[in-house]
């Protein structure tokens, strides 16, 4: 026996929020990407538009980490704070080891905070 698609029971017992999910949520944020890869195939590397968006993603990302550090919420909160800087300093000293690897930076700062807020949060 098939679903009837237009009985409502149907929509709402389950399905409706992944639609709505898609409709609002993936589709106007996925127009804008795809809009941006056709204007910035355009753009000069070093132009000065790519060097201000690189400083406002990097002081974006500091001020991320600094809230994180400072001012945590939630099971982070937990973690004592010379825990949470000491993350800090091994996700800097891992992206300076990996040749400025920001995404190697990021990603051992968070596991080493994710362990810390874990073990102090028990």
């Amino acid at each position: 026996m098939s679903a009837d698609i237009w009985n409502w029971s149907w929509w709402s017992g389950g399905l409706l929020p992944y639609i709505a999910i898609i409709l609002f949520g993936f589709l106007p944020s996925e127009f804008w990407r795809v809009i941006s890869i056709f204007v910035a195939s355009g753009i000069d590397e070093k132009s000065e538009i790519l060097e201000w968006v690189r400083a406002v993603s990097t002081a974006l990302l500091a001020a991320v980490v600094a809230n994180i550090v400072l001012a945590p919420s939630g099971a982070l909160a937990l973690a004592p704070l010379w825990s949470r800087i000491g993350a800090m300093l091994l996700g800097l000293a891992v992206y300076f080891a990996l040749r400025k690897s920001v995404l190697a930076g990021v990603f051992a700062g968070v596991a080493a905070i994710a362990a810390a807020a874990t073990w102090f949060g028990n």
